[in-house]
């Protein structure tokens, strides 16, 4: 027997393993698996120091993810494997607004803020005014949406990196009866994902930078609409053409206005001697199940 024939012949055995399995979906999930991952290391000619070097690494992730922090999402980030699944599952479709990566950092706890209320709870950063409207695909406006918003402070963390149990950065609120939406953040920024792990250690050695560009997370959700995960993004930042999560699409891409202290906000709030900023981010939801 030829070495090819050797290593089709295990192949197959592993893949006959699974024919009994009950549910055709797990059958076509772990078939497909064994079928990729088997021609990865026929294809790459693994070495066994290098499989060792490949589990001492998957271990290393799993160690530092806790209920704080999510190195499994990192690697997937990293990857790209969390924006393809992304784009699997959010077709295009008509002028909805494109989804993105979720990221490590959303918390299901975030305060219920009013319209017009800021979400930085106390986070450093310039504040910023964000406005826009939630419409569907026929341009009708969606009352009632629910709008999950969440962001890095000025020092590129997020409140759940600092250990003390702050909430900062996030907040939710929901669209008046016209589809609008406003609130006070803090202006986008920078930041580096964690690197200081396993995820970091390969973006290192690869010589790829931790750096995300600037952004702003959304979730947003109403009946009978899909749900969108997206960010905005910042025009002009250096970093957008190489986001370390493959998260920037062109179309949420958008202008940041910098307004002087002295210049009146929407709200009437007194920022003191601050600069603030000021951008429009319109949503457009698709059905669900397009």
């Amino acid at each position: 027997m030829t070495q090819a024939a050797r290593e089709e012949e295990l192949v197959q055995r592993v893949l006959d393993s699974f024919e009994d399995t009950a549910s055709p979906r797990l059958k076509e999930l772990m078939q497909g698996i064994v079928r990729h991952l088997h021609a990865f290391l026929r294809d790459v000619r693994l070495t066994e120091e290098e499989w060792r070097q490949g589990i001492d690494f998957l271990t290393a992730v799993g160690h530092l993810t806790d209920e704080r922090r999510q190195e499994f999402i990192l690697l997937s980030d990293t990857l790209g494997a969390s924006m393809q699944t992304i784009a699997i599952n959010n077709a295009a479709y008509a002028d909805a607004t494109e989804a993105t990566v979720v990221g490590p950092f959303f918390a299901e706890d975030a305060p219920e803020i009013e319209l017009g209320g800021d979400i930085a709870g106390g986070a450093s950063g310039q504040p910023c005014w964000v406005e826009g409207t939630v419409r569907d695909t026929d341009g009708r406006p969606v009352p009632g949406a629910r709008i999950e918003v969440w962001e890095a402070d000025a020092d590129g963390l997020y409140d759940v990196q600092y250990g003390d149990d702050r909430t900062a950065g996030r907040a939710y609120l929901f669209s008046d009866a016209d589809g609008g939406y406003r609130f006070w953040a803090i202006t986008p920024t920078p930041y580096p994902i964690p690197h200081d792990g396993p995820v970091g250690a390969m973006l290192a050695a690869t010589g790829r930078s931790p750096m995300r560009a600037s952004h702003l997370h959304f979730m947003v959700s109403a009946p009978g609409l899909r749900t969108l995960v997206t960010h905005f993004f910042v025009r002009g930042d250096e970093l957008l053409a190489s986001d370390s999560v493959f998260g920037v699409k062109d179309s949420l891409v958008t202008d940041i206005e910098e307004m002087a202290a002295a210049a009146p906000t929407p709200d009437g709030r007194d920022v003191g001697d601050r600069t603030w900023a000021r951008t429009r981010f319109d949503i457009v939801l698709a059905p669900a199940g397009a």
